[in-house]
């Protein structure tokens, strides 16, 4: 079991763990049992401003490590957590709240960014260009970019602490990282292991306090040359504008509202299995999940009795316990947004099939019954918000085009499912669908090898895949004039 100190020191400057300069410390509470884990220190802008100190001061020596020496350090930080992952998935649980099968499975893919990392360090090729003129050489240079800046959000507190500390290492840049406030102390462990595998002092530091007057920091300090953040599309807005004066570059996955597609002619019991999979995994807090379930007429009744058959069996309490299907949500804002979505539908007309309560048999935290809907309408909050909550909407469609139609008509672009048997319609459908991720019978599509990342307003660049590095680097063109013989 993951044990912690009365207090943890969470600010990682230039190879020193230390204290808030101001005193300040925060408690990380166990969402499930609503008990004091702990308490970190609560930095500002004045840790911000040291740590981008400390990466600018360590950038030259970082960069100038060959891509092999980068590699093995990723390799040892790979191995490092999966030697760890118990003690890892068990702190991941208390502070965020997700069933341990699932914390386990998150320290696996994010060890798998540090491995797949560990291994595009010694493939970011450059280019040797054909010249026009005889007299010239044409060559492209990547070279990394300087000081990342990376935000990282609650709901994945290793993977997404991974997915951009690994690119960003592996091309040569140095980072500072703010993790979310309620989960600091998985982070911490992170960055611990980075340190125990030998990791130069300020390559990686690490700042936990105050969102706001870190954020203006980082976005307005000139050696920061690119931030990196997963949250929700009103931040991003908000790092979009507060990094424009700088002319920053800028990679953020941000708000997602998942449509899945279910066809006549899909395998219904798989559809029905991975829909709920999908929707109540992280009790909803996802950004990838099922957010709204569009069915086709004709096999309407079949589904919508699949899925209450199977939801029923769900299992909810502490992450801790091994039985656990369905753990809490993070917060009580979290809950309330649920409820709110929940009475919103249904005074206009849905129908709950189940669910629609908040669960208070065992445990005093934030619990909500994995809830499913149907009779909703475009016009209901749950249909064009992003719950991030267990409220699974279903409603019926009756051709391909109005489907799709349905599933495009939202600002967000990230994920979309699709259940079809039939190769021709997945083929037509996802070229259509307007998103930056297709699951075509699968609703867990992120990996390391593969690019992540959304179109419209869920954001810009990609994580994970070999562009997930190019995300890190510059370009520098250079053109070289020779002598003739």
């Amino acid at each position: 079991m993951s044990k912690f100190s009365e207090y943890t020191k969470t600010i990682f400057i230039d190879g020193q763990w230390l204290d808030a300069h101001n005193g300040n410390t925060l408690p990380v509470r166990n969402p499930a049992t609503l008990e004091r884990i702990t308490e970190v220190s609560y930095g500002d802008e004045i840790e911000a401003e040291q740590a981008v100190r400390a990466a600018s001061r360590a950038f030259p020596q970082w960069t100038g490590q060959t891509a092999r020496e980068r590699s093995q350090l990723l390799y040892a930080a790979y191995e490092k957590m999966l030697e760890n992952k118990e003690e890892l998935a068990v702190t991941l649980t208390m502070e965020q709240g997700k069933p341990l099968k699932e914390a386990r499975a998150e320290i696996d893919a994010a060890a798998s960014y540090f491995l797949w990392y560990a291994e595009e360090a010694n493939r970011l090729y450059g280019e040797i260009i054909p010249s026009s003129n005889k007299n010239k050489r044409l060559m492209v240079i990547p070279q990394p970019i300087g000081v990342v800046a990376a935000i990282t959000p609650w709901n994945f507190p290793a993977s997404m602490v991974t997915r951009k500390l690994a690119p960003a290492l592996a091309a040569g840049c140095t980072v500072v990282l703010k993790p979310a406030p309620e989960t600091p102390l998985t982070a911490y462990r992170i960055v611990k292991i980075l340190e125990e595998v030998g990791l130069p002092p300020g390559v990686v530091n690490l700042v936990t306090g105050d969102a706001v007057s870190i954020g203006k920091c980082w976005m307005s300090h000139p050696d920061v040359r690119m931030i990196t953040f997963t949250g929700s599309t009103e931040v991003g807005r908000l790092l979009m504008k507060g990094s424009a004066d700088q002319v920053k570059k800028l990679s953020l996955e941000l708000g997602g509202h998942a449509p899945v597609i279910v066809f006549e002619d899909a395998d219904l019991d798989l559809a029905a299995e991975l829909t709920l999979a999908s929707k109540f995994r992280n009790c909803g807090q996802t950004c990838i999940c099922a957010n709204r379930v569009y069915v086709q007429q004709t096999v309407w009744d079949a589904f919508v009795e699949k899925v209450k058959a199977k939801v029923q069996q769900l299992s909810i309490g502490s992450g801790l316990d091994e039985a656990t299907d369905i753990g809490p949500l993070i917060n009580e804002e979290a809950v309330r947004k649920v409820q709110e979505h929940l009475e919103d539908a249904v005074q206009k007309g849905a129908s709950v099939i189940y669910g629609g309560r908040r669960w208070k048999r065992a445990y005093p935290g934030y619990f909500f019954e994995p809830t499913v809907l149907a009779n909703v309408t475009k016009e209901m909050k749950v249909m064009n918000e992003e719950t991030f909550g267990p409220l699974l909407p279903l409603q019926p469609f009756a051709d391909e085009m109005e489907a799709v139609r349905q599933a495009n008509d939202t600002q967000y672009g990230l994920a979309a499912y699709i259940f079809t048997d039939s190769l021709h319609r997945a083929y037509r459908v996802m070229e259509k669908l307007e998103y930056g991720i297709v699951g075509i019978n699968d609703v867990f599509p992120a990996v390391a090898e593969a690019p992540f990342g959304g179109v419209k307003q869920s954001g810009l660049g990609k994580e994970g895949g070999k562009e997930g590095i190019f995300e890190f680097v510059e370009l520098k063109y250079v053109s070289m004039g020779i002598r003739s013989l």
